[in-house]
């Protein structure tokens, strides 16, 4: 694979067949979806996955490739660690390259009283034992090379890693399928059918597969599908652009963020680049006013770094039915694949700013630009557990943009609730209805 974009551009391979049951199906061949095959399969449970487009075709292949620990939510530490941990076993124990390496993270401080917030966040490092420490500017030189910038500090973990995520799903789920899984692309799932109130069954384009267990883990699109069986799931999706360089000097093993730029060193030499401070952009839609409301914590916090829009995403949003009948075309299948274009002015800063802070890499090229729509919630952490008022139905979603390195952990945790096993991993500070039953809402740390 010569491109990122190769995952998403490639022909839609529809099934041959399509299994008439399965003990468990999954919507949705993201991480996420694909880590809960894996651990399913590992268990000898009959699994089926259903996505509409490719695997790893939206957010799952397009992010930073970051796996990192530090500055997450103090209710994802356990399963991020966790997630690291599968993250740092999985090639060898699969024999699948995922581009895995362990090359730090480095949150660079713009000022001393950003030094001050992670020397803060140091208390939560030591509480959960991590590697994490605030490295000081004199000392940073050693970390960070051919940069014209000076910071007075950063928040650093060496054990924090990065993969390829144009590589790391698929991966996952051949090794799932191997186990037994059975992976169906180009296979938009509709609806579900019930009886007597619970999960019977999973109607999808190519036929019916009866079952008692689904889980939702359709990224972006799960709000919608989820509002069609009449359950609210406050998420709006933003959009960030990407771009990645032929290979260049180094300038550092892993990966940093600035506020103008963020950048990862990649398997190929080459780097993976954003814009740190301005990089999201959110189109306005219906969804955007039916839950304005939750998300105003997320909007005070995100102001300086979120642009709005309208585009023709309002009008097709308002265009689409609650609703579909289950024998008919749904949404799913009139757009296959979430293919955002980048933003041109967006890329234009990331050039600038790159060539700025980093000018060793001046003359090193944009080989590739994509965008990639990030699904998020009310308080920037997901959304995992099973819907009381829908028995069989179970939901993972809303990783709010740092879902890549702790999906996973997450396929664990999910796969644990959906078979009753203990999975080690406390899924109920990620329940949908603290969005409902006056619970505050608690943003994760701004950092």
């Amino acid at each position: 694979m010569n491109a990122v974009s190769d995952t998403w551009s490639k022909p839609i391979e529809p099934p041959s067949t399509c299994p008439a049951s399965a003990d468990i199906v999954i919507i949705g061949g993201g991480i996420v979806g694909v880590s809960t095959a894996w651990f399913l399969a590992q268990d000898g449970v009959n699994v089926v996955l259903c996505e509409k487009g490719h695997i790893a075709g939206e957010q799952s292949s397009r992010n930073w490739g970051w796996i990192r620990k530090q500055g997450r939510d103090v209710r994802e530490l356990p399963m991020m660690i966790e997630s690291h941990r599968i993250w740092r076993s999985f090639e060898e124990e699969t024999g699948e390259d995922v581009g895995y390496t362990e090359g730090g993270c480095y949150f660079l401080a713009a000022t001393k009283k950003d030094v001050e917030k992670y020397e803060s966040w140091m208390s939560t490092a030591r509480e959960f034992e991590l590697d994490t420490r605030v490295v000081q500017g004199d000392e940073l030189a050693n970390h960070i090379e051919n940069t014209s910038q000076t910071w007075p500090g950063a928040l650093y973990t060496a054990s924090d890693g990065r993969a390829e995520p144009h590589k790391a799903a698929a991966a996952i789920a051949r090794v799932a399928s191997r186990l037994g899984a059975t992976i169906l692309t180009g296979c938009a799932v509709r609806g579900l059918e019930t009886e007597a109130g619970s999960v019977s069954a999973v109607v999808t384009e190519h036929g019916t597969i009866k079952t008692s267990a689904v889980l939702c883990a359709a990224g972006a699109w799960s709000s919608m599908f989820c509002r069609s069986l009449g359950i609210s799931l406050p998420q709006l999706k933003v959009k960030g652009t990407v771009a990645r360089t032929a290979p260049g000097p180094k300038i550092l093993d892993g990966q940093c963020f600035d506020k103008r730029v963020a950048i990862r060193r990649r398997q190929d030499g080459g780097y993976t680049v954003a814009h740190g401070g301005g990089n999201l952009l959110h189109p306005i839609t219906p969804s955007t006013f039916r839950f304005a409301f939750k998300f105003l914590p997320a909007l005070k916090q995100e102001f300086g770094s979120m642009g709005l829009t309208i585009n023709g995403d309002f009008f097709t949003e308002l265009a689409t039915p609650v609703r579909w009948a289950l024998d008919r075309e749904s949404p799913f299948e009139k757009q296959r694949v979430l293919n955002p274009a980048p933003s041109r002015r967006t890329l234009r800063r990331i050039r600038k700013n790159l060539n700025e802070v980093f000018p060793a890499l001046k003359n090193t090229a944009f080989v590739e630009t994509w965008a990639g729509m990030i699904e998020t919630t009310p308080d920037v952490v997901p959304v995992i557990g099973p819907e009381e008022r829908l028995p069989g139905f179970f939901i993972a979603t809303g990783l709010s943009g740092h879902g890549f390195g702790i999906g996973p952990g997450v396929g664990k945790a999910a796969a644990g609730m959906l078979t009753g096993k203990d999975s080690g991993i406390d899924i109920r500070p990620f329940r949908l209805s603290r969005f409902f039953d006056g619970s505050p809402i608690r943003m994760g740390p701004a950092l």
